[in-house]
């Protein structure tokens, strides 16, 4: 698909300033092209707006969930603990220059924060996103493996002991969750065979 049309088809709903549009999308590819960047880069925003066109029927509020995928990632530093609320921080920002309702940036500020935690939210599209961005948990073993593997590169300033302990933290936790989706139907589409990545690469790490 290409991004930058769907940008400029969602935004230009709201802005007919089109060097406006154009420069919001430029910081976007900008941020998500940084050369660290592996997995949460442009491609992974592909993945995620694909997700939400093939379950828009399911979406209350598609064009706040758009603005949501797009701006979720745009900070993003390894070593930084607030990455997500700085997003959501620049998504009013820039929300806010193309005058989209208020009660919607507020939408799309509390769907980027919930990234963070990735609990389970009384709003229904929220759920939608954070299940979107862990379905490649639930993709087929070569996919998964190369997330996997992007996800190493993105944290290479950490040695192999310090990253592999880590990591086996963030997956047992995410096995110990009764359900690694939030909604009925990508717990029927992902959660099985997501669990079995999750082992599989659980157990490539205990053994490295």
């Amino acid at each position: 698909m290409e991004l930058k049309k769907t940008w400029l088809k969602l935004i230009g709903q709201y802005s007919i300033n089109p060097s406006l549009q154009k420069k919001l999308w430029s910081e976007i590819e900008t941020a998500y092209q940084q050369p660290e960047r592996f997995y949460h880069n442009l491609e992974h925003l592909i993945y995620l707006v694909e997700l939400g066109i093939q379950y828009q029927s399911h979406i209350e509020d598609f064009n706040t969930l758009l603005f949501a995928i797009f701006y979720h990632d745009i900070i993003y530093q390894i070593k930084e603990k607030d990455n997500e609320i700085k997003s959501a921080e620049l998504a009013v920002e820039k929300l806010s220059l193309i005058k989209y309702p208020q009660t919607q940036i507020r939408k799309c500020y509390y769907q980027i924060i919930a990234t963070k935690k990735h609990e389970l939210n009384q709003d229904k599209d929220t759920n939608l996103l954070l299940d979107f961005d862990l379905a490649i948990l639930g993709e087929k073993r070569n996919k998964y493996l190369e997330y996997a593997e992007n996800i190493r590169k993105e944290y290479l300033i950490y040695p192999d002991h310090i990253y592999n302990q880590g990591r086996r933290q963030v997956l047992q936790e995410f096995l110990e969750r009764n359900f690694l989706y939030k909604t009925k139907l990508f717990q029927d589409k992902f959660e099985e065979t997501a669990r079995k990545n999750l082992n599989w690469e659980l157990g490539q790490l205990r053994t490295n």
